[in-house]
């Protein structure tokens, strides 16, 4: 197994963040291997970490001064053995192949957790729409999907949003492709709801992270009722994982974006609530105008010379991470436990770090990692891709319960998992040895290919 990592790390020196997401799973399922020879003989490891397709290409538009831009645009298209492709599309500065590639390692995993017919895909494009007109936006967007409409299909490959990615962009990415393929079909999901979304899709992500943690504390009988919480990011997965928290009783004390962050010790409440979803999402105003509208919040900016966030600094008993990769470090995890928590539940895809999970896993406290956490999104576009072979749109009832049901099968899995292998309590590891299973026994199941 030692010399599988080396070869994948020899061969892709430069992607750090997919050699954290391999190395995790690889450590996980050591003993499944050990209990299943026929796993090592079939060297599923090997082609597990190894996506089935990579396509890149060039996204060449033009600016609305006339000027010709040019970005590249990703899509991994990891394993396809439970069903089509699943996976977001992430416009941000910092994407390249590495974070495509563990995100899709990622969202394997998650998907297989679902119980839905999904495999697992990633891509993007380090186009950044933040600064850009709608009408630049609209033309990167189609000029995108003039070259990904070749490799995706409602059976073949269904793309989503992620970071930077909304409903905005999903729409002119789907009437591109429409165009260009002359047919309407469930191909991204994310979609608004007036031709052919799914009701609960944009709030699936936060809603499922706080069941996932109301399910969590239900196994020492406890709620989220009067728990304080830490919250970072302030896009769709942290709004709804802050309305699912006040529904369920509990108290938002913090938000972020990438200039900083807001504690604010009353709470933040419906009403500021609906200020943040306003500023964030209509105006796409800058989290640092939320204490000015609101002075009894302290915001605090972003300082490059720190080695900790001083977001995860703060008296609480629940974190949720919820903006990117690696924002919790070992100092980080420190001060959380310092502080009182005692749960963490992640929003976003691997938002802590090795060092810092070691901690929350050796003090025991309840940890969900990402991959089961957050795997309410992705649920929910599977849910839509339902709705939409089908020509019908369920209840917001319905889905919600849906989701909800889908959140609470994934906890059971974990813990049953864990279990099985002689590590009760610990998510990451039932997570991680639930979902591969799954994926490796359909794999074999279809020969070498």
């Amino acid at each position: 197994m030692e010399q599988i990592v080396e070869m994948i790390q020899a061969r892709d020196p430069e992607q750090r963040e997919f050699h954290q997401a391999v190395d995790e799973v690889i450590e996980s399922v050591k003993p499944v291997l050990d209990r299943n020879p026929e796993y090592r003989q079939q060297a599923v490891l090997e082609r597990i970490t190894e996506p089935e397709r990579v396509v890149m290409f060039r996204v060449p538009w033009m600016a609305d001064s006339g000027q010709v831009k040019v970005n590249r645009g990703f899509r991994v298209e990891m394993n396809s053995a439970i069903g089509p492709y699943k996976g977001g599309l992430r416009f941000h500065p910092s994407v390249n192949l590495g974070i495509i590639k563990f995100l899709a390692f990622e969202q394997v995993f998650k998907n297989s957790l679902t119980t839905l017919a999904m495999g697992g895909g990633k891509g993007g494009s380090d186009f950044d729409p933040k600064g850009k007109s709608d009408m630049e936006v609209m033309r990167f967007c189609q000029s995108f999907m003039a070259e990904l409409y070749r490799h995706i299909g409602p059976n073949t490959d269904v793309p989503a949003g992620d970071i930077g990615v909304g409903a905005r962009e999903i729409g002119y990415l789907f009437g591109m492709y429409k165009k260009l393929k002359n047919e309407f079909t469930g191909v991204l999901t994310g979609k608004s709801l007036n031709w052919g979304g799914s009701l609960i899709r944009p709030e699936a992500t936060g809603y499922g992270v706080v069941y996932f943690a109301a399910e969590m504390l239900a196994t020492r009988g406890e709620t989220l009722a009067n728990k304080i919480c830490l919250v970072s990011g302030s896009g769709n997965v942290a709004q709804y994982t802050t309305e699912k928290i006040l529904e369920l009783g509990g108290q938002v004390v913090t938000l972020s974006d990438s200039s900083g962050y807001i504690y604010d010790e009353e709470g933040i409440d419906r009403d500021k609530l609906k200020y943040v979803m306003e500023l964030k999402n209509i105006r796409r105003g800058r989290i640092s105008d939320y204490a000015e509208t609101y002075p009894e919040a302290v915001f605090t900016p972003v300082d490059p010379t720190l080695d900790y966030n001083p977001l995860w600094n703060h008296q609480a008993d629940c974190a949720f991470p919820s903006a990117t990769q690696n924002e919790i470090n070992e100092k980080d995890a420190t001060n959380l436990l310092a502080n009182g928590v005692y749960l963490v539940s992640e929003g976003a895809n691997m938002p802590s770090t090795p060092e810092a999970i070691d901690q929350f896993i050796d003090q025991q406290i309840l940890y969900g990692p990402g991959k089961a956490a957050n795997a309410g999104g992705v649920a929910v576009s599977g849910l839509e891709m339902a709705q939409n072979s089908m020509r019908l749109t369920w209840p917001r009832e319905e889905v919600d319960s849906r989701l909800k049901h889908i959140m609470e099968s994934i906890h059971h899995t974990c813990v049953e998992a864990a279990r099985s292998y002689g590590a009760e309590g610990n998510y990451l590891i039932g997570a991680n040895i639930a979902g591969f299973i799954k994926v490796v026994n359909a794999m074999l199941d279809q020969g070498l290919v």
